[in-house]
């Protein structure tokens, strides 16, 4: 469902991105297909630099749906991003991406917890993030950091995730499937 991002991709990705449904969400708003290619080759070039973490998002056929980032990453701590084309929406990628991403930053990198700052008018994404028992709201724990991003105007809401919350969460899962 996940696989390092590469420039084959980019043709996809960027027609999905354009979409209105999706764009204003986009962390890296490109306005040409050309600069959607620069921003991919920099993400590679971040990821090689261990500054972030960047996947692209695949169906049950292999084909690119959506992308899904670990940026800023500082101190085992990073921001998550994630986008998904609109034909995509309400089948749960969204929850498969992020649960498989999670697990490989927690299991596979040196991460202890991730951010999550949504725009407090996309329900979409705020909806489908607190369906997730392992992500906690942020918004009054960690003041510094939510008026940081916040600096301007209120426009985000900060959600965070712990690298023991979410093993234990999977260990839940893992034992009620078995049983």
């Amino acid at each position: 469902m996940l696989k390092k991002r590469d420039l084959l991709e980019c043709h996809s990705l960027y027609n999905l991105m354009m979409d209105p449904a999706v764009f204003p969400y986009v962390r890296y708003t490109c306005q040409s297909y050309e600069e959607y290619v620069f921003v991919t080759r920099q993400l590679i070039v971040e990821e090689e630099q261990e500054t972030c973490i960047s996947r692209t998002i695949l169906n049950e056929m292999g084909h690119p749906i959506g992308t899904i980032d670990l940026y800023n990453r500082v101190h085992k701590t990073g921001f998550l991003a994630t986008w998904i084309g609109s034909p995509y929406f309400g089948k749960g990628y969204n929850q498969r991406a992020k649960e498989s991403f999670l697990a490989e930053l927690f299991l596979e990198h040196p991460i202890e917890t991730v951010f999550l700052k949504i725009r407090k008018q996309n329900i979409r994404s705020k909806k489908a993030v607190e369906k997730l028992p392992y992500v906690k709201l942020a918004n009054d724990i960690n003041q510094q950091l939510c008026d940081s991003i916040n600096y301007t105007e209120q426009i985000y809401d900060l959600y965070y995730v712990e690298r023991d919350d979410f093993l234990e969460s999977c260990e839940k899962v893992h034992y009620v499937m078995a049983t």
